[in-house]
């Protein structure tokens, strides 16, 4: 007996299996969604890395018009100051979001300002896309970029132009909250038909010793129903099923991006036996021009003559047979080739176009 207790209470904290994943972190419920927010502002303070007024008539009209605002008229005159720049603020309301609640927030130039470091953002008003206002935002702009300039050279390490305000919104109206409902939708964040079945026989392996019943059924590969128990609230509902483990399944895959050389081949991805062959043409160009001198007692002159001296080098050309029927063994007949990331990019590619390739080849 005392056996069988100890079993169950080691399977009961034994790891996940590998690959597994909770609930919340795969899929969320659809009614709960994230408002997204953008405001118009100024920031002021910056050491003469604004906005140039006479390159960006907005912010001159935006100076203006806050400070008539303010009691002070400046029409007609002529601003020439390069203290303030215009940007635009973006920012976040998650779900569930009150009036009170503080969000980060987001600032980037609109004009031709080099640099926001320094600069403080005035009261700017948040608002949705339908144009209802939401919040506000103020404060002091972190900037993590910088950039040096002198009169021979310009050094840039980072975007000086873009920074954040920590905390620096204010939720002024609370945004409508969706009414608890028997029908529940859960939305899967990769689409896929094995996770949705994962997740509604974990959801109903978990109901029938919780409630005595199934509460999930299938929809489609984006999304689950679930029918909530009366005298179970949403949240505590989706608390417990958020624990729960599953492992999501994913189309095969591969992923690249010639501009930096990245590849990312998926866990299933598959490539029937092919005989490939990668060769590189290397052409390089040396150019050492010559002076020409005249004779001693001609009436010639100084020219310089140009010389050009090309060199071509094809290497490569070994042939390999690569056959993937896991990831290590499509990898390993990749490496054999001995190519870099961009002959891997063009290999995939034309491995694709013969049909070989057994998934999916997006290129970014």
């Amino acid at each position: 007996m005392r056996l069988s207790v100890l079993l169950a209470a080691l399977l009961a904290f034994a790891p996940p299996a590998w690959g597994a994943a909770r609930i919340k972190d795969v899929a969320s419920l659809q009614s709960e969604r994230q408002y997204q927010l953008i405001g118009y502002g100024l920031v002021v303070g910056l050491q003469g890395t604004g906005d140039t007024l006479r390159n960006v008539p907005f912010t001159e009209q935006s100076i203006q018009s806050m400070l008539d605002r303010m009691g002070v008229n400046i029409r007609g005159a002529s601003l020439r100051n390069r203290n303030v720049a215009a940007v635009i603020v973006t920012a976040e309301l998650p779900s569930g979001g009150e009036a009170g609640q503080r969000l980060d927030i987001t600032v980037s130039a609109l004009g031709d300002a080099t640099s926001l470091l320094g600069g403080t953002l005035l009261l700017t008003q948040l608002s949705t896309p339908d144009g209802q206002l939401v919040g506000s935002a103020q404060g002091p702009v972190s900037v993590t970029g910088v950039e040096a300039q002198g009169q021979a050279e310009t050094v840039s390490q980072g975007v000086p132009t873009a920074g954040l305000i920590s905390n620096g919104a204010i939720v002024e109206v609370t945004p409508p909250r969706p009414v608890e409902e028997i029908r529940m939708i859960l939305e899967l964040r990769n689409p896929d038909y094995a996770t949705a079945v994962r997740i509604i026989d974990a959801i109903n392996q978990f109901s029938q010793g919780q409630f005595r019943r199934a509460i999930a059924f299938e929809r489609d590969s984006r999304s689950v129903e679930i029918l909530r128990p009366s005298g179970v609230t949403q949240t505590r509902l989706m608390a417990e099923l958020g624990e729960l483990m599953v492992e999501p399944d994913t189309a095969a895959r591969v992923v690249v991006d010639a501009r930096t050389g990245t590849v990312v081949i998926g866990q299933d991805v598959q490539i029937s036996t092919v005989a490939v062959t990668h060769g590189t043409l290397n052409v390089k160009i040396s150019e050492t021009p010559q002076v020409s001198q005249p004779g001693a007692l001609s009436n010639g002159t100084t020219k310089v003559v140009p010389r050009t001296q090309i060199d071509i080098d094809q290497g490569g050309g070994q042939v390999a047979v690569i056959s993937g029927s896991s990831l290590r063994a499509l990898v390993s007949g990749l490496n054999r080739l001995g190519v870099k990331p961009t002959g891997i990019i063009a290999i995939l590619q034309a491995i694709k176009s013969a049909g070989a390739l057994q998934a999916e080849l997006i290129t970014q």
